[in-house]
């Protein structure tokens, strides 16, 4: 059994609270738009964190982690990358990906739109956007995802909000 943290879109802002609510997870995923690696240090020292890089991040997080992140936990193949898009709207490049070899999780960022769905065109596949967890962008309220694998089951779905956009703390 894995417990999860899923965030994204920090944009160089790791909100404190998020610090709190990650510290009783196992192991934590970060969907890209880090920003500045001060991010995924302080959320390194805390748990194991997987990642993946989004459009605003420079050369040292491109170089540190990947564009797409394929690995299989808890008997779940996932895909974790930044710039996905969402059932009936995937961006080309992923949708070939999907048609070819869909996992059964897929994680993005990117939109700042929290979503958790099902894609029935892709053998149910989960689809995961934890929304955005920085100050920077349009969404109205900061996110993330929590949630726990195990042995092929899914459970224990969270979305967390941490306060306003605008709200630093």
């Amino acid at each position: 059994m894995r417990r999860i943290g899923l965030i994204s879109d920090t944009h160089s802002y790791l909100e404190p609270k998020a610090l709190e609510i990650l510290k009783d997870v196992d192991e934590i995923w970060h969907a890209g738009d880090i920003g500045d690696a001060v991010v995924t240090d302080a959320l390194k020292a805390i748990k194991p964190l997987r990642a993946v890089y989004g459009n605003i991040d420079g050369p040292d997080l491109r170089y540190e982690f990947p564009l797409d992140n394929r690995f299989i936990i808890e008997g779940f193949e996932v895909w974790m990358t930044h710039i996905g898009g969402y059932p009936g709207v995937y961006v080309p490049r992923v949708k070939k990906l999907l048609t070819n070899n869909p996992p059964q999780i897929f994680v993005c960022g990117h939109s700042h739109i929290l979503r958790v769905m099902r894609d029935p065109a892709y053998n149910n596949m989960l689809v995961l956007n934890p929304g955005a967890a920085g100050t920077h962008g349009f969404h109205h309220v900061k996110t993330l995802l929590r949630f726990t694998l195990d042995n092929g089951k899914i459970s224990n779905m969270e979305a967390v909000e941490m306060g306003k956009r605008g709200e630093i703390k």
